[in-house]
């Protein structure tokens, strides 16, 4: 092994050491202020992203100014629109609830900071991992995640693009309901979401195998993006911890190169937006036709 390649083996757990020393270490002030949040979170994703350019796992996914720019359109609409809806309708809400019903769980904040941490993206994983695997099983939800799985290429923002019903539905969890603390709270989705675009990622970078057991990576999850066939895709459902896929006996071992699905065609914007209409007209031509 080279010494590039190993230092890129080593990008993604180091990238999770270097978020949890910055939240684990600074003030809370700074925390509070949410600069450092924006910063952090901006920075890693486009140093993740650049990364493609300087150690390329397939030729075949090398980034182009177009998918860059379709990436870049759906990363803004998730984290300004989608997620600022989830906030305010969603985590307000269990806020309030929260509230009214006296749920209180003051002794998670005398917990080490690391233990909170992975508290938080267990939990919120757990819940993605069901609603990711009932996608692949339910006609309904799977029009709404499909077009996600058109994608024929896989980069480090890939994980932002798909049909809004489906990316409003991912952005759902519980934690809300309990009593982190703020710097540990931030730490967890900056390390969820350096981990997703990891698992993105046109990056030759195979982690340890200790971080391969616990979180996703390209491998595991290109397996998931195969276009072999839909029944393929059903494995490797952990967005960023694919423990809970061992753990549930989804895990697959692999790697798939080729991703898309059925003829690999990619969708544009307004095709990913319509897909859920357009794939049940599909349907009832075929069952119309077939009578």
């Amino acid at each position: 092994m080279t010494m590039k390649q190993a230092i890129f083996d080593h990008l993604p757990p180091a990238t999770l050491f270097a978020i949890w020393a910055i939240f684990g270490f600074a003030p809370a002030a700074w925390i509070e202020d949410g600069w450092l949040f924006a910063l952090v979170a901006f920075g890693s994703m486009f140093f993740i992203q650049a990364m493609e350019l300087v150690h390329e796992r397939h030729e075949g996914w090398r980034i182009t100014g177009r998918e860059f720019a379709t990436d870049m359109f759906y990363m803004v609409l998730v984290i300004f629109f989608i997620g600022l809806v989830t906030e305010t309708y969603v985590d307000g809400t269990l806020l309030k609830a929260k509230e009214a019903l006296g749920i209180a769980t003051p002794w998670i904040t005398q917990l080490p900071f690391l233990v909170q941490v992975f508290m938080v993206m267990l939990i919120f994983e757990f819940g993605q991992y069901w609603m990711h695997r009932f996608m692949h099983n339910n006609e309904l939800l799977w029009s709404t995640h499909a077009p996600h799985h058109h994608v024929t290429q896989l980069n480090a923002l890939k994980g932002f693009v798909g049909n809004p019903i489906e990316l409003f539905l991912i952005s759902l969890g519980v934690i809300a309901l309990f009593d982190f603390d703020l710097n540990a709270l931030l730490a967890a989705f900056l390390s969820l979401g350096a981990i997703a675009q990891y698992a993105h990622a046109n990056i030759r970078s195979d982690p340890p195998a200790w971080y391969a057991f616990f979180f996703t990576t390209i491998r595991h999850h290109s397996l998931h993006h195969t276009a072999l066939s839909y029944e393929d895709t059903r494995c490797n459902y952990g967005n960023s911890v694919i423990l809970w896929d061992r753990l549930f006996g989804t895990f697959r071992e692999g790697e798939s190169e080729v991703v898309g699905q059925d003829d690999r065609r990619r969708l544009s914007i307004l095709e990913q937006f319509a897909f859920p209409y357009t794939y049940f007209r599909a349907k009832r031509r075929q069952r119309l036709a077939g009578e």
